[in-house]
């Protein structure tokens, strides 16, 4: 809340002031927002936390009705910085609030580029198809155009229009000397030849990116001569592609090692390792079955890539110097090899798991400081309407002390001012209610989701635990997809209930996967019932289903049965039934410890809260019943009735 407080102690400070010094105080405002949007871009590539901050602070200074043009370069920032940490969600919002805001043809050519790297081929080609004929623009910028509207058209399938802009690209930038992009377009030039299978054609433009390259950074060279390499590989022609690699090995030897990033700090994911290069050789000796050959490079790859911390190429380096051993009947020294691939894959699937949790860590406080921002634009508005008011006040007292013949009318007009006042504060407070219930929403569902991702991954721990590598791979494709839907709606208070039950059907699969023996399930939906129609809170359900397999299902001694049912209870109710067969409540209970007894307690106060936030915002009528399902105290059923619509 630095950028509110910060805000906030402004207005303090401004309600003193005269109109004739309001002036001065603007023009110091804006020369801190500017101070504080420097500070914010010389962490832009080290901290994003401390750069999000800055700019938090940088748009508190601004008023929202004067400053449009710095408000703009602030949001345009923070989406290169989203950019930057591969968050492009947030900075595609922050690149249309920009442009909301003050519109800028480079504004619109970032927006665009960030579509085409968020794989939005659609919206990429039309923010970016009005710019094409816009010749004011510096020829660099043109050329990002063209490239943009090229890799637009190819992530569409259509080859012939990508190759038309990426040829009016590099006629561009050759004709202006644009130097660094004509490598970078002639090699997607043979990127888009290569995906049609025109091997001629790409093999030309892959020697002129080479070309070209050469005459640029040695960084620039080696990472081209790698990319021809990958395409002679591709042709079988391994004897070209090792001497180009070797080449490039050579090239590497001149370059420093670059320094290894901070934490926080963005990878580049195209970066050319010694480690990588080594690995690739090797494997063009194995496909020519020269394993003799091969043994020395993947010999070199695996103490690299131990050197850099690379466990990636670690692993398959080591994994493919097991496989020469065997293949050369050299037995033992394959065993001690595959020995160490296993002891390497353990170790990097514990990386995983930190850095999962790492990037969990970060991407909530991301979302903090990306829902402080998009607040502080009301409260920017609503301390500048008590300004104004202050300043309405001031005006009128300094009016009626020069004018006492007119103190009835002065008198008037401030118990209208007065009337005014108390109609903007209960306003004012009717939305501040608002914002704390959905601030309250939004805090119940942040405490939902960690709890939901962490039992999750604790399965795939499982897996990996047990060495059962493909169902950690297959479980963690649905996770992946399941994942990818709780955070597409963890913004939203509703979703429709044709998404939910496909969220909840894909939850239970996924712990069927890890219980196989413990219960089956059925899910059962009245036919009769439009999905579409009618809307639930996401996630609402899911923790009654993970407490029916958890806290009932699995202690079971024979195999159980998980049964919800969705049908119609009036005209516009739907009732929602989830029954167990477990062993109860009363019994769950006595098998708790006390963590878990504290922790299922809160889950199930955050649902209650939840709906109560909601029944009240909204007017809906959702309620939730949980009973027993047999008179011994086995079995439970859940019972939620849903209101249609809001």
């Amino acid at each position: 809340m630095i950028g509110f407080a910060l805000l906030m102690t402004t207005f303090g400070r401004t309600q003193d002031k005269s109109p004739v010094s309001n002036v001065a105080d603007v023009e110091v405002r804006v020369s801190r927002h500017w101070a504080y949007l420097d500070s914010a871009r010389t962490f832009k590539t080290t901290d994003i936390r401390k750069s999000i901050d800055y700019i938090s602070r940088s748009i508190s200074e601004l008023d929202a009705r004067e400053n449009r043009k710095e408000l703009a370069e602030s949001l345009v920032l923070l989406a290169e910085v989203y950019t930057f940490y591969g968050q492009f969600d947030l900075a595609i919002a922050n690149y249309k609030e920009a442009l909301d805001t003050r519109y800028s043809d480079m504004t619109s050519l970032s927006l665009g580029k960030t579509y085409v790297r968020n794989r939005q081929w659609g919206e990429a080609v039309a923010i970016l198809s009005p710019l094409e004929d816009n010749k004011t623009l510096a020829p660099y910028n043109r050329v990002e155009i063209f490239e943009a509207l090229g890799e637009a058209q190819a992530g569409l399938g259509e080859v012939n229009k990508a190759l038309a802009y990426y040829r009016e690209g590099l006629t561009i930038a050759t004709k202006n000397q644009v130097t660094p992009k004509i490598p970078d377009l002639n090699s997607k030039i043979a990127d888009t030849y290569a995906s049609v299978n025109r091997m001629e054609e790409a093999g030309a433009y892959y020697d002129n990116s080479l070309k070209e390259a050469e005459k640029q950074a040695p960084q620039r060279a080696v990472k081209e001569k790698e990319k021809v390499a990958d395409f002679l590989n591709k042709r079988s022609r391994y004897e070209d592609e090792i001497q180009l690699r070797k080449s490039s090995l050579k090239d590497l030897e001149a370059i420093p090692k670059p320094s290894k990033p901070e934490m926080g700090m963005a990878v580049n994911a195209d970066s050319v390792t010694r480690q990588g290069i080594n690995y690739k050789i090797a494997n063009a000796y194995i496909a020519q079955d020269q394993y003799a050959q091969a043994i020395p490079f993947l010999e070199r790859s695996i103490a690299e890539a131990d050197l850099e911390e690379d466990l990636v190429v670690q692993k398959e380096a080591t994994r493919s110097l097991s496989e020469v051993y065997r293949k050369q009947g050299d037995f033992t020294k394959a065993l001690e090899t595959y020995q160490k691939y296993v002891a390497v894959v353990d170790t990097l699937y514990l990386r995983k798991e930190q850095e999962i949790s790492r990037a969990t860590q970060l991407n909530r406080e991301i979302a903090s400081i990306q829902n402080r921002i998009t607040g502080l634009e009301q409260e920017r508005e609503l301390s500048q309407s008590r300004y104004d008011l202050a300043l309405a006040e001031q005006r009128l007292t300094e009016e009626s002390n020069k004018r006492q013949l007119w103190i009835i009318y002065s008198l008037l007009f401030g118990m209208f001012l007065m009337s005014l006042t108390a109609f903007f504060f209960y306003r004012s407070n009717q939305k501040q209610k608002l914002a704390n219930n959905l601030l309250a929403l939004k805090t119940l569902r942040s405490q939902m989701n960690p709890h939901f991702i962490f039992n999750a991954l604790n399965s795939v721990n499982n897996f990996i635990s047990n060495r059962d590598e493909r169902s950690a791979n297959r479980y963690l494709s649905d996770f992946s997809k399941l994942m990818r839907t709780v955070l597409e709606n963890s913004e939203k208070d509703f979703i429709s209930l044709s998404k939910e039950l496909e969220l909840l059907e894909l939850y239970l699969k996924l712990e069927h996967s890890r219980f196989p023996d413990k219960f089956e399930y059925k899910v059962e939906v009245d036919k009769s019932i439009d999905r579409e129609a009618y809307t639930i809170p996401p996630m609402l359900l899911q923790p009654y289903l993970e407490n029916a397999v958890w806290h009932g299902l699995r202690y079971r001694e024979d195999k159980g049965l998980l049964f919800m049912k969705v049908s119609k209870k009036d005209t516009d109710t739907l009732e929602i039934c989830i029954e167990d067969n477990g062993i109860g409540r009363k019994k769950s209970a006595e098998l708790k410890t006390d963590h878990q007894k504290r922790q299922r307690s809160t889950a199930m106060r955050n649902i209650k809260e939840r709906i109560a936030i909601l029944n009240d915002m909204y007017k809906t009528r959702i309620e939730v019943i949980v009973e027993d399902l047999e008179q011994n105290g086995t079995g439970t059923r859940v019972v939620l009735n849903l209101g249609k619509g809001r």
